[in-house]
């Protein structure tokens, strides 16, 4: 995307950053805000496409990893899973490369479909665990397209975790 590649450039953002470096967090709010807002294509909108990824998600949970949490916005997706021994860029790879292919013959278009990199954390404790799948689950609330998250229907959770949902003040 071209907005970001500006705000990497603005942000004198190099390859190797840590993950919660100043840099690094401020192109993390700057792309959730642009994304929350509705910017950019949002082919995930399509009902067909949205199904499309869920169910990709969907298809190796167990095998490959164990879905965790996971929210198909209209924009972009939020996944947090639990690693079973493959890496992390071969599974996000598996995804992109099989829901791009097919969405864009769903769409009768051609060309790049997903945008070429993915952000990822690492889950440190509990309590990050349980603040991450609510992050995830109230996505759609926060913004603006459900009241609650029950109402959404392109996420999930398949965590044996306790996570409140309920709005904050």
């Amino acid at each position: 995307m071209v907005v970001i590649e500006q705000w990497k450039r603005e942000l004198h953002w190099r390859e190797g950053l840590a993950a919660d470096s100043k840099e690094a967090v401020e192109l993390r709010m700057r792309i959730e805000k642009y994304i929350d807002s509705g910017e950019g294509a949002c082919y995930l909108r399509d009902e067909r496409i949205a199904r499309l990824v869920q169910d990709a998600l969907k298809y190796f949970d167990g095998h490959r990893y164990r879905l965790i949490a996971w929210c198909v916005m209209p924009n972009h997706v939020h996944v947090l899973i639990e690693m079973m021994g493959e890496s992390l860029s071969k599974i996000v790879h598996s995804w992109k490369s099989y829901t791009a292919h097919q969405a864009n013959k769903l769409l009768g278009r051609n060309g790049v479909f997903w945008g070429p990199d993915y952000f990822d954390r690492y889950i440190r404790d509990e309590k990050h665990l349980n603040a991450t799948v609510e992050y995830i689950l109230r996505n759609p609330v926060k913004a603006g397209l459900v009241d609650v998250p029950e109402e959404w229907p392109w996420a999930g959770y398949a965590g044996s975790v306790a996570v409140s949902l309920s709005c904050r003040e």
